[in-house]
């Protein structure tokens, strides 16, 4: 969720908007479920995220991530909890990590292009903004990936 938390707020969309890259991020968990290419760590992460304990302790971190937070900080705070998580993962999965990391920057991705930017009335705008460009190279980099 953090990184999706992050290219949002990177360069908010609007209520419409917001709706599209939720949708988006949830489909990147779908499409995991169904991927025979996913690993044991995803399909793990995918499977906890669809029980109901698991979405409540995930709402709980989130909150206690966000407490206070400024627009501003939302998306520092979210590379921050990236950057625990990227080392988490090499120390606890090593074998699986890369591939986990791929996928979230792959979903990272997908919600930084479910809506346009910049749009007015559906004229104009761009795919994927700057800043959320920026941020998409952050995550990686959190992540220890390449952008």
């Amino acid at each position: 969720m953090l990184p999706c938390i992050a290219v949002s707020a990177a360069d908010p969309s609007g209520l419409w908007g917001t709706i599209r890259e939720a949708l988006a991020s949830g489909s990147g968990l779908q499409a995991a479920k169904i991927d025979p290419k996913s690993n044991e760590l995803i399909a793990a992460a995918v499977a906890d995220f669809e029980t109901s304990q698991g979405r409540s302790e995930v709402q709980k971190a989130l909150r206690e991530r966000f407490a206070g937070a400024e627009p501003a900080d939302v998306v520092q705070r979210s590379l921050a909890g990236l950057k625990e998580v990227s080392a988490i993962l090499d120390a606890k999965a090593p074998e699986d990590a890369a591939a986990f990391k791929d996928w979230v920057c792959a979903i990272s991705q997908k919600v930084a292009e479910a809506s346009v930017e910049g749009a007015f009335l559906g004229f104009g705008g761009q795919r994927v903004s700057d800043a959320e460009k920026a941020t998409l190279s952050d995550i990686a980099k959190s992540l220890g990936r390449t952008a």
